[in-house]
């Protein structure tokens, strides 16, 4: 590829069957909407501009493709009309327009470049994608040149003669235009159709007509599921989680059980980081070398270091940062809080809004308070401090290095390296108190 490279996403659809007040192409696929793995998709061929075609009245995915200019399709009259609601960014380009469709989440850039090398090699004026499904039913089929093998038509499922429905090479809807041509190809394009819509396909007719020439590009047919409904959407969850569980996996991660693992887009594992069953990585989560990752856990929007140990049943909250060799226990909450080298928050405690020192000790059932119900507070732990367990720290606090908390302790305030706070109530014992109690209630219910 070396020409330039423009792209025209269409995401103006509807999606009435996903049952949603949110833009179809707005729901996630690993954590991302998929109108964004079709823009970063186009992103990694170094597109030097992406269109994204919208319906009326959709802020959030407007917001969602920024910096991208969007251009509204007021009438949604056909795939080719779509298009050139994005006429005024088309005019001018030279090289290559790849159109996109922003409910397609899982083309690889990989498939795209093949496509968009296929345009440019031939000079064609249009190149699309094909692909071999086992039931070609329901698909416009990809008619070409038994000698060149150039592509002369698309053909619409229900138009088909009887020997182009034995043709199992169907279109994917994906297509690649020559540029200095494209805006003229498509307003050529008529409606003159059952459905009175212009359809993108009859470009193909056009630039033959044109004199020009067209190819097909065969896929795998893994990669151009359309997401219409729900149990597409999670079909396309499905596919695309195999694809991140194989990559991570080959880039030198163990996954105990893949299958029970579930990543984002831009989960980052390093090497020998061991995943245990039953693990979630919600999005932004980098996880450093030689980490393991217990079973249960949930990590969203945070960074652990090298050689840490997190788990079972850890949550780790937007905001988290895991140092080098630090462990984090069972059932430990963790939020907006730095947890520094060889530090240790074990199980049972919540950390919050705050800082733990290097090598500190955090013991089970501690609670950092951060939330006084109106304003969220810090606490500072120092290097090597000890909290017993069962303490409570009421924010703001701040615990020099080296100070000793002892357990059941509830604390406020400053606390000075290296010393030793207990908060306890005095000890108040009345012998045979217990024995005297139970005689008294068998007395009144009769139990014994």
């Amino acid at each position: 590829m070396s020409l330039e490279l423009s792209v025209v996403v269409l995401a103006a659809g509807m999606g009435t069957r996903m049952k949603s007040a949110l833009p179809k192409v707005m729901h996630k696929v690993a954590g991302k909407p998929m109108v964004n793995h079709v823009i970063d998709a186009a992103a990694k061929l170094d597109a030097v501009k992406t269109m994204v075609v919208v319906g009326p009245d959709m802020p959030k995915l407007v917001e969602a493709v920024a910096p991208h200019p969007t251009f509204e399709q007021t009438d949604r009259l056909g795939t080719a009309h779509a298009v050139l609601a994005a006429k005024d960014g088309l005019l001018g380009l030279t090289g290559n327009v790849l159109v996109l469709y922003a409910d397609s989440p899982l083309f690889t850039a990989e498939t795209l470049k093949r496509l968009v090398d296929a345009r440019e090699e031939g000079d064609h004026s249009v190149a699309v994608l094909g692909f071999r499904p086992e039931d070609p039913a329901g698909y416009g089929r990809l008619v070409t040149d038994a000698q060149t093998g150039m592509l002369t038509a698309i053909v619409e499922d229900k138009e088909c003669d009887d020997a182009q429905r034995l043709i199992n090479f169907c279109n994917s809807g994906v297509m690649c235009f020559r540029a200095e041509d494209m805006i003229a190809t498509l307003e050529a394009i008529d409606n003159t159709n059952a459905k009175g819509e212009y359809y993108l396909t009859d470009a193909v007719e056009v630039a033959r007509n044109n004199g020009k020439s067209c190819v097909a590009v065969e896929v795998d047919e893994a990669e151009t599921l359309g997401v219409n409904s729900r149990p597409q959407l999670a079909a396309a969850e499905a596919i695309l989680q195999d694809r991140l569980r194989t990559n991570a996996m080959n880039e030198g991660a163990t996954l105990i059980d893949p299958a029970s693992v579930f990543l984002s887009a831009d989960t980052k594992l390093g090497r020998d980081v061991i995943v245990e069953p039953n693990v979630v990585f919600g999005p932004g989560v980098t996880v450093g070398d030689n980490t393991v990752i217990k079973a249960f856990s949930h990590l969203e929007s945070c960074v652990v270091g090298q050689g840490a140990d997190i788990g079972p049943y850890a949550r780790l909250r937007p905001g988290a940062e895991i140092g080098d060799g630090a462990k984090v226990g069972n059932f430990v909450e963790i939020k907006k809080a730095i947890v520094e080298d060889g530090a240790k928050v074990n199980h049972l405690s919540y950390i919050g809004d705050a800082r733990v020192g290097a090598n500190a000790n955090i013991g089970a059932g501690t609670i950092t308070c951060n939330y006084d119900g109106y304003r969220k507070q810090h606490t500072d732990i120092g290097a090597g401090a000890f909290i017993g367990s069962n303490s409570s720290l009421v924010a703001p606090v701040e615990i020099g290095d080296g100070a000793i908390v002892g357990a059941g302790s509830t604390v406020t305030g400053k606390i000075d390296k290296d010393a030793l706070v207990l908060t306890r109530a005095e000890r108040t014992e009345k012998p045979g108190w217990a024995a005297a109690f139970r005689d008294k209630m068998r007395a009144l219910t009769g139990k014994k």
